[in-house]
């Protein structure tokens, strides 16, 4: 038992950071999903020649210096420039400054699938072409995954602090959001910046292009004719605290983080399985203290697929007698990798701050295999209590976070 002092914190969300292809900034990314906006143009991070369809959902308009100022952007990776800037707007959303930081106990965790993945591709063209012995040098020392997590520790000058890279794959923003809440409900650290970051590459298009599972146009979660997923990249980043000291401060205060549940099946290196993820919810549920019966929506894992879109429905039927409206972001923002479920997140407290349920677009009729309320192309309307968010990984790795509005007692 915990005596007064040592007793669970409550942990809340007073910042947001998103990087995305629908906007940068909370204010750009809440208007991208309320009207609905797609992020999906040609790729161009790469070459495509000999793709037969190459679209996928690329970051415009960032200039990685109008949020880096401690360090030449061009010495970190595209991913790190992505956590770093979206750290800053979350810092800068929160009300909070670096110093603010630097005066508290701070963990900096950060969930990615292909870390510097991007950098890689670039050193292997080099060594293909030019042998081993002209690789760029700074290239070589910015592919590294824990600059993720590093680059904020450096950029915001942080002291006393710990910093973890979380490679799950596309769980991973879930998983580092966990990591964020356990060590502020234990008293571990007083905040923690938390989320995912991924940037496109060609080594993780051209694996799901082999599988299969690149759409050609759009991602259509959910719908009976879908084709796939479309790579993506972004960051989000969440600022939370101690509701104690969110209070104390005056802040605004996003939402709740109720609780979290991770499972890890190892069914298949690739399939889901619809146990595995079932049991994941009704954990992160107990975890929470909520029933199925108290979700208002499910932002789902819904990556467009066959088998992901008809597995996750299936867990959720077999979960809930009467699923909530359940909708995906990825078909707007596309696949964002180790970022997804992060911006998820975000776009979940922004829902209950907000009061509505961003849409699913490119919706044209549901699957009656997956027979969802998947709230098509608008968005809708809600007061929204508590909300649910799903993250599935390849080999098993399943993360679910529960989020609740805060209101003052009375």
């Amino acid at each position: 038992m915990y005596d007064d002092e040592r007793a669970p914190r409550r942990v809340v969300i007073t910042g947001l950071g998103t990087v995305t292809s629908i906007g940068l900034g909370v204010t750009a990314f809440l208007d991208g999903l309320r009207s609905g906006r797609s992020g999906v143009k040609p790729i161009t991070a790469f070459d495509t020649t000999g793709f037969a369809h190459a679209n996928g959902c690329e970051v415009d308009d960032f200039d990685p210096a109008d949020w880096i100022h401690r360090t030449e952007p061009a010495e970190l990776g595209r991913a790190t420039q992505f956590s770093i800037a979206a750290a800053r707007m979350a810092v800068e959303d929160a009300g909070l400054t670096p110093g603010d930081l630097r005066e508290r106990k701070v963990l900096i965790s950060v969930g990615t699938t292909d870390a510097e993945s991007r950098d890689l591709d670039l050193l292997v063209g080099q060594q293909l072409e030019h042998g081993p012995e002209q690789l760029d040098h700074r290239v070589v020392r910015r592919a590294q995954a824990g600059r993720l997590s590093s680059g904020i520790v450096r950029e915001l000058g942080l002291v006393d602090v710990e910093a973890l890279t979380i490679p799950t794959a596309c769980a991973a923003g879930n998983y580092a959001i966990g990591s964020g809440f356990d060590a502020i409900r234990d008293g571990d650290v007083e905040a923690a910046l938390c989320g995912g970051a991924d940037a496109v590459c060609r080594k993780t298009f051209t694996g799901f292009y082999r599988l299969g599972t690149i759409a050609p146009e759009v991602c259509q979660p959910f719908d009976k004719d879908r084709k796939g997923i479309l790579t993506g990249e972004g960051a989000g980043i969440l600022l939370m605290e101690s509701l104690d000291s969110a209070r104390a401060r005056g802040a605004r205060i996003y939402a709740e983080v109720l609780g979290y549940g991770l499972s890890c099946d190892a069914h298949h290196p690739v399939a889901p399985d619809q146990d595995g993820l079932a049991r994941c919810i009704e954990v992160a549920h107990a975890n929470a203290g909520v029933k199925a019966e108290d979700i208002d929506f499910i932002s789902a894992h819904g990556t467009g697929t066959h088998a992901n879109d008809v597995t996750e429905a299936g867990a959720i039927r077999q979960v809930f007698d009467n699923p909530p409206p359940t909708i995906s972001i990825k078909s707007m923002i596309g696949h964002s990798m180790g970022a997804a479920s992060a911006l998820a997140s975000a776009a979940c407290a922004l829902a209950i701050t907000e009061g509505f349920i961003p849409p699913t677009i490119n919706h044209r009729e549901t699957d009656p295999e997956c027979g969802l309320d998947c709230v098509p192309n608008e968005a809708r309307p809600a007061r929204l209590n508590v909300v649910q968010n799903n993250a599935l990984a390849f080999a098993g790795n399943n993360a679910v976070l529960i989020l609740g509005r805060y209101e003052e007692a009375v």
